[in-house]
């Protein structure tokens, strides 16, 4: 986190004695990063935090990903009933894409957890789409709920605690999520650095100097929960800590609980964003989408696409351009709304376009946006440096046809007659449109297609000629200019 924050009991310098009431020292412990130099926390344990035994390897976290050699659009639907249940918070967890940098993954927990969980090998974004609860940290406590970012950072030992889901009077999930007995606590998308990053607001939006978020920022430190009371568990027993490194979960024991930390400070700990606190960032014509960004780590982003405003120029085209995202790879997972450039896609539905294939709307989609003003579409992108694998898990759950989605008529209002433009730059019933007409400049360096009498072709372009004349509308055609001849200077005229 940028800011700095505290919580519970403090000496009043670092490194001074400080005890508990029976007279022994509380175990003071630095929680940093990149060596002493990058955002730290200093917590006080009743505990020395170094008194674990028992330590044992569990499973494999290792990802296989497959198709590694294949680019195509992918479609991997993981709403309703297509997901069952399993496991819990940590091993409920089905990793669908990832790479060298970041894994993307999809929960669906059938269990509490029974242990407290501690990731060594990366930070976590877990974005809850349904359900609430209670996450229990060692730095305190988070209550989360439906379309909160709860970030965890790397090394903070946690338990999450969830509340069970209600039907209400029309018998349907009070949340309007899937049913009970397919989801009993809730589904979250999780976005894991894989690469020893951390996961923070972007840089342009904080101030170098004091690391308060900027004016044109979309959201604030007004808008962030931080861990609150309770925070120490004063107990002894036998109390078990899962810990993620080296691509495998290790098991320890703890002679006290883990969560006995009785005060920290710093700029290092877990935090909840709510995605609907989001401001989004609109224009008088469509903007890009690293408006949309929220938080980002080392080779990727991640954006949430929320509901605001449309673009306002009379003229304006309300859905995203066609686009080549020439770096990036990118993945869209949709919350709620109807996404306007998108057909045939469901509320839990990840959407994944590479780099290298242009994208953009479905047909149809662009002119059944053109007198939208407001979008209701919810959705979390995450976008990558490098190319982003599948999973089997992500193949079981593919939608085949989604390649094949863009075929079509994209302009079906023109061919159904719905539209009549007029020659003279105005369309029927609907406010005036330019009309261009592309083929008299089109064809000015178009090849020459007749010979000339030796059979050689001049190298010289001209304007292909129209028996009926030029087109009503069109303007002249330009004067063809000869290629200037090798070694010929610029004039510095045009």
């Amino acid at each position: 986190m940028p800011y700095y924050s505290k919580l519970g009991l403090l000496p009043q310098k670092r490194h001074v004695q400080f005890r508990r009431p029976d007279g022994v020292l509380y175990s003071e412990e630095l929680f940093g990063t990149e060596g002493f130099t990058g955002p730290s926390s200093t917590m006080y344990h009743i505990h020395p935090p170094t008194q674990v035994y028992g330590w044992k390897k569990l499973y494999s976290t290792a990802v296989e990903y497959v198709e590694t050699d294949v680019m195509r659009m992918r479609h991997t639907m993981t709403g309703g009933p297509r997901m069952a249940a399993k496991g819990d918070w940590v091993t409920g967890q089905v990793v669908l894409y990832g790479n060298a940098d970041c894994e993307m993954a999809v929960c669906n927990p059938a269990e509490q957890m029974k242990y407290h969980f501690k990731n060594g090998q990366g930070d976590e974004c877990h974005f809850i789409h349904f359900g609430s609860g209670v996450c229990h940290t060692m730095m305190g406590t988070l209550r989360f709920g439906p379309k909160d970012y709860l970030i965890i950072p790397k090394g903070v030992i946690y338990t999450i605690v969830w509340d069970k889901r209600k039907n209400g009077p029309d018998g349907k999930p009070t949340d309007g999520g899937p049913s009970i007995e397919n989801t009993p606590f809730g589904r979250v998308l999780l976005i894991e650095t894989a690469n020893g990053s951390h996961i923070g607001p972007p840089r342009r939006y904080v101030s170098k100097d004091t690391s308060q978020f900027l004016e044109h920022s979309p959201y604030c430190e007004r808008d962030l929960k931080i861990p609150e009371y309770p925070l120490t568990w004063d107990e002894k027993g036998e109390f078990e800590v899962r810990i993620k490194a080296r691509n495998l979960v290790h098991s320890y024991m703890y002679h006290y609980h883990p969560l006995d930390v009785v005060g920290w400070d710093g700029c290092y700990y877990p935090y909840i964003f709510n995605i609907d606190d989001f401001a989004p960032i609109t224009g008088k014509l469509h903007m890009p989408p690293p408006i949309h960004q929220t938080f980002e780590a080392h080779n990727f982003v991640i954006c949430s696409f929320c509901p605001r405003m449309l673009d306002y120029h009379p003229q304006a085209i309300k859905v995203p351009y066609n686009h080549s995202n020439l770096d990036s790879d990118e993945v869209l997972y949709y919350v709620e709304g109807n996404f306007g450039s998108r057909k045939g896609i469901e509320v839990g539905s990840l959407t994944a376009h590479p780099q290298g294939i242009p994208h953009g709307p479905h047909p149809g989609t662009i002119e059944a946006s053109l007198s939208a003003t407001y979008t209701g579409e919810l959705a979390v992108m995450c976008d990558t440096f490098r190319p982003l694998h599948p999973t089997k898990a992500a193949l079981k759950m593919d939608d085949e046809k989604y390649p094949a989605s863009w075929q079509g008529e994209h302009f079906p209002g023109l061919t159904s007659g719905q539209i009549h433009l007029q020659k003279d730059g105005s369309s029927n019933g609907h406010a005036k449109v330019p009309v261009f007409e592309h083929r008299s400049e089109a064809n000015v360096w178009a090849p020459n297609t007749v010979e000339p009498s030796n059979g050689h072709a001049n190298g010289r372009s001209k304007p292909a000629s129209s028996k009926s004349g030029p087109r009503a509308g069109s303007k002249p055609a330009s004067k063809t200019i000869a290629p200037a001849s090798k070694g010929a200077k610029p004039s510095g005229k045009r």
